[in-house]
């Protein structure tokens, strides 16, 4: 974050690894433009320093002559760049050699190696983007689901930020009222903290307390869940997992102990990206590798946010169902208790386990009756029985809800005692500023800004 370090010029690789039709080898800095001409040659023998065109075709040579790859340029002059700073980028052949080679040679020309997150850093240093549409960046990159591309997309473009931009608007319009009172005490000055100036931050709060209560859902739909399938064997877990997924991803057998690994495939459930998990039928076993997967299994239900607890609709309860009810009932992971096979025993009643599941569905993984409502139970248990529209302002990071729980904290306790002295009130308004201030970026602190920036790829 240094200033020096701000003025280098970068250079990265900033498609995947891999081969592809086209790479791209990114250059942002105030020299951008001065690499560029020393390793590309452009057919036109236009000068990328000078050329009012954007787009030069051409080919990039190394320090010694040598003809990298034939390429396609494009130049972006400051302001108008990603990151407000000149910008090149080298279109090649995607391969890893070609893309090593015009990278090697950049570098060699005077860049350096852009580290992880650098260039949106740059974006937010230079006042593009504040720190929401930075974050949203990568969100936008990882997306799994509709949902969760369209939730990024709304902060990227800057919806999130209006309202907490509005928020503080708003305390800071109040603040400069109330300090007004206390800088000049022995003025004549009217009531500044007024019943139409407390209303508004009365609003201002409630609106804090809305967007505070979107936080989980919003994580949810940001992050995923992972939602495990247990049971006894040969209930027919892999088959449940095969008709939600909707592909036969999981081997299905009428022999125990089939499935002696976990299998992982990831679904969509009321916008949320969910990782879905079959594993190996609980039981105790002789086998030593069905006994590794038992284990994992186990495992992988403390890291679950949701359980399916499968059972045989086709026959009553076993002792074995009820031993994997108790293991489940020490977990905080709220269970649904799924009933397959109802095709086989269409009138069966739950059976009685305790305790009581958090939901109870009947459907049979063969003609998939009964999938939507599971799938329904599920959306409801896991967003809480939240409706979030994707494209709304939400709250999507664990700091993000920390900082904003810290400004309601703030301004409710100067809403609660508006007749205190001016300057009580002042500090309130102020630590709710300081709080909003963290999440836009204006307020955080560098090294929170650094773990948020290390997290994205190098080259973006």
């Amino acid at each position: 974050m240094a200033t020096q370090a701000h003025e280098d010029t970068i250079a990265a690789i900033a498609t995947p690894p891999g081969e592809g039709g086209i790479g791209i080898v990114r250059l942002s800095g105030s020299r951008a433009l001065e690499v560029a001409a020393r390793v590309f040659r452009a057919s036109s023998g236009r000068d990328p320093r000078t050329t009012k065109r954007r787009m030069l075709h051409g080919h990039v040579h190394d320090a010694d002559g040598n003809r990298l790859d034939e390429v396609l340029v494009h130049v972006m002059r400051a302001p108008h760049s990603y990151t407000r700073e000149d910008m090149v980028e080298i279109n090649a052949h995607g391969g890893a050699g070609p893309l090593a080679a015009i990278l090697e040679a950049c570098i060699a020309a005077g860049a350096r190696l852009a580290r992880p997150g650098e260039f949106t850093l740059r974006a937010f240093l230079n006042g593009r983007i504040d720190l929401v549409q930075a974050e949203a960046v990568i969100d936008l990159i990882r997306a799994r689901t509709r949902d969760a591309l369209l939730a990024a997309n709304a902060a990227a473009g800057g919806r999130l930020s209006r309202e907490l931009h509005a928020m503080r608007d708003r305390i800071r319009h109040a603040l400069a009222h109330i300090e007004a009172a206390v800088d000049f005490p022995e003025e004549d000055l009217p009531d500044l903290v007024t019943p139409a100036l407390l209303e508004g931050l009365h609003q201002t709060l409630r609106d804090m307390r809305v967007l505070l209560e979107t936080a989980d859902a919003g994580r949810l739909v940001r992050e995923g869940a992972v939602v495990a399938i247990a049971g006894r064997p040969n209930v027919g877990k892999s088959s449940l997992f095969n008709a939600l997924v909707r592909d036969a991803r999981a081997i299905v057998s009428a022999h125990a102990g089939t499935t002696r690994d976990r299998i992982e495939e990831y679904i969509t459930v009321a916008g949320v990206p969910v990782r879905l998990v079959d594993m190996a039928g609980l039981r105790v076993t002789e086998d030593e590798v069905e006994r590794i997967g038992v284990d994992r299994a186990r495992d992988a239900l403390q890291a679950a946010n949701l359980v399916l607890f499968v059972t045989d609709a086709a026959l009553p309860a076993t002792e074995e169902d009820r031993e994997i009810a108790r293991d489940l009932a020490a977990l905080t992971t709220p269970v649904v208790l799924v009933l397959n096979k109802v095709d086989l025993a269409p009138e069966v009643s739950a059976p009685t386990l305790a305790p009581a599941p958090a939901g109870v569905c009947r459907v049979s993984a063969l003609t998939g009756e009964g999938l939507h409502e599971l799938e329904a139970v599920l959306g409801r248990l896991l967003l809480g029985g939240a409706h979030i529209a994707a494209d709304q302002a939400m709250i999507t990071r664990l700091h993000q809800k920390d900082s904003l729980r810290r400004a309601v904290e703030a301004l409710d306790r100067m809403l609660d005692a508006p007749d205190q002295s001016p300057e009580f009130l002042a500090i309130d308004l102020r630590e709710a500023l300081h709080a909003l201030g963290e999440i836009t970026g204006e307020t955080t602190p560098e090294d929170l800004l650094e773990i948020i920036f290390s997290s994205f790829c190098i080259g973006k």
